[in-house]
């Protein structure tokens, strides 16, 4: 029998992140401690829109709906299934999932990476840089490499409301500061381009050494992909179009890949299920983050020996985190070591 307990922390960006629709200050997210009375398994759920439940509030009353039908006598994927069959909000059920995996390799004595089958990441991860003028810009890079010298690569986020001259004149900005870095460079749209623009700026971002475009279409109007995707000049990935595994089919011949985050497909049993469906259709896969501290970004970690791409980033733009068990190992953020995702709460 397992013992659930509830709480929230207060999480304090050190940069607010602006992106195409709107900007994300700090976040106050709940966390899940399951306990089998020897080992305690710790899972976070970071609130969103679109994601079930707004605040830390929703999350509570969604856990204690999902927690009402006694889901420690079913198996993990059992306890997945139930979810979805309630539609208990992702963000919410990722909590209580990441929780359920820590705790069983901790009862295992194994890394959670190594429980899953996988091997530690050799793929940098990216760091945002949220929409901001040409000038923050120019402060926010040297910063960054300040605080983390062996950053690889940066994902831009564009889509400004003000327009693709705006895009341009802060992607210049970032293309010339970050050049003495030598850092790889990639863009995250956020469904803020039409399809003409995002025609026009692929084969502008292209020119300028993008690697791929995460998300040019707004959420909806996924019948533009194939047009888009016909003689695109970048590999193309989705994020918000695709939230779950069973929704890939529907996008596998117009587009390049598909972006998981464990708030947005319900954990770690979710983002499994992903990555297994995306290679059946030859898709790369990409993982991302949402306002998470090292908790949800170890269990998340535990899982990049197996994706292309990688964007596990939230927990350094902390002032200050609130746990650690992801750190930076050149560029890489790193899964621990200690059985199960490793994550612990700061004192």
């Amino acid at each position: 029998m397992h013992t659930i307990r509830l709480f929230e922390k207060v999480l304090k960006k050190r940069f607010p992140l602006a992106i195409s629709r709107g900007i994300r200050y700090d976040s106050t997210n709940v966390f899940v401690e399951l306990s089998d009375g020897v080992h305690a398994g710790l899972g976070e759920a970071a609130p969103g829109v679109s994601e079930g439940a707004s605040t830390a509030a929703e999350i509570s009353a969604e856990l204690d709906r999902f927690l009402a039908s006694s889901p420690e006598s079913l198996s993990i994927y059992q306890a997945y299934d139930l979810a979805r069959e309630l539609q208990i909000a992702p963000c919410a059920y990722a909590a209580y999932d990441s929780a359920r995996w820590d705790l069983l390799g901790k009862q295992a004595g194994l890394p959670l990476y190594q429980l899953l089958g996988g091997s530690l990441p050799t793929t940098p991860t990216s760091m945002t840089i949220g929409i901001n003028s040409p000038e923050v810009v120019r402060e926010r890079i040297p910063l960054l490499m300040g605080d983390m010298p062996s950053l690889k690569g940066l994902k831009i986020k564009l889509g400004s409301p003000e327009g693709m001259d705006a895009d341009k004149d802060m992607f210049a900005a970032v293309v010339s500061t970050a050049a003495p870095y030598g850092l790889k460079l990639r863009v995250d749209a956020n469904g803020g381009w039409s399809l003409s623009d995002a025609k026009h700026m692929l084969a502008w971002l292209a020119e300028r050494g993008v690697e791929y475009v995460e998300q040019p279409l707004v959420e909806g109007a996924e019948d533009q992909l194939p047009e888009l995707f016909k003689d695109r000049p970048l590999p193309i990935f989705v994020d918000e179009s695709c939230r779950f595994a069973h929704q890939i089919h529907r996008y596998a011949d117009c587009v390049d890949g598909v972006n998981m985050k464990l708030m947005k497909c319900g954990g770690i049993t979710g983002a499994l299920e992903i990555i297994n469906v995306a290679r059946s259709y030859r898709l790369q896969t990409m993982i991302g983050c949402m306002s998470e501290s090292s908790v949800s970004i170890a269990a998340a970690a535990a899982l990049t020996g197996f994706i292309d791409h990688v964007d596990l980033d939230s927990h350094y733009n902390l002032a200050p985190d609130v746990a650690s068990g992801a750190s930076l190992v050149h560029g890489i953020t790193m899964p621990s070591n200690r059985p199960g995702h490793g994550a612990v709460l700061a004192d």
